[in-house]
């Protein structure tokens, strides 16, 4: 695999955080396709970080976890 097309895989992965983020605050229904295509790219990596890093004030700040780990991965990656 192209060092390029990693790249653009983890931003468009960083862009997937984003919406699953946003779907979360108009709260999509679970049978909306889209809802379930985010929910399944991101959960899988969500869900260690909210066992190590439980909500604050009612804010989950796992997302931000996430994508500061993608950020941190291209970093050592390709910088």
């Amino acid at each position: 695999m192209s060092p390029m097309i990693l790249y653009q895989l983890l931003n468009l992965y960083s862009v997937i955080v984003l919406v699953a983020v946003i779907a979360s605050w108009v709260r999509l229904p679970p049978s909306n396709p889209i809802g379930r295509i985010v929910y399944g790219l991101t959960e899988p990596l969500l869900k260690p970080i909210r066992r190590v890093l439980p909500p604050m004030g009612g804010i989950d700040f796992s997302p931000l976890v996430l994508l500061l780990g993608v950020q941190l991965l291209k970093r050592l990656v390709f910088f």
